[in-house]
């Protein structure tokens, strides 16, 4: 059994595929995940696991580089904008929720959390580790 990170073995599998500028996606659980791209479900009821929750452990594991929120996270959820901009500490772009949605289509994984707060979604660009 592994002693540190993550224990999902989705997850953890997933993050030691990734290349430079590859992206992955950790959405609340209405975003709608494209045909064609892996989802790892988490959700278990409205909430748990929280958005926030599991980006602490994925970020914890994975080289950022930069993220990609959803504008309206600015207006109709800036608790949860705030934090993720403070947990990850990373440059962060800004898109429309539908660009944000198109985007999706070129992610390796949704990782689908229990959240049901609005706009709780982000894509992560993996950097380097050198």
């Amino acid at each position: 059994m592994k002693r540190h990170g993550i224990l999902n073995s989705h997850i953890s599998k997933v993050l030691a595929d990734l290349g430079h500028t590859d992206t992955i996606v950790i959405a609340d659980c209405g975003l709608p995940i494209p045909g064609g791209v892996e989802r790892i479900d988490l959700a278990l009821k409205l909430g748990t696991p929280s958005f926030l929750d599991v980006l602490e452990v994925v970020a914890g594991d994975m080289a950022i580089e930069k993220m990609t929120l959803a504008s309206e996270i600015k207006e109709l959820n800036p608790g949860v904008e705030q934090a993720t901009i403070e947990l990850l500490d990373v440059p962060v772009t800004y898109v429309s929720h539908e660009q944000f949605k198109e985007a999706t289509r070129e992610a390796k994984v949704v990782i689908r959390t229990g959240e049901a707060t609005p706009y709780a979604n982000v894509i992560l660009h993996a950097g380097v580790i050198f």
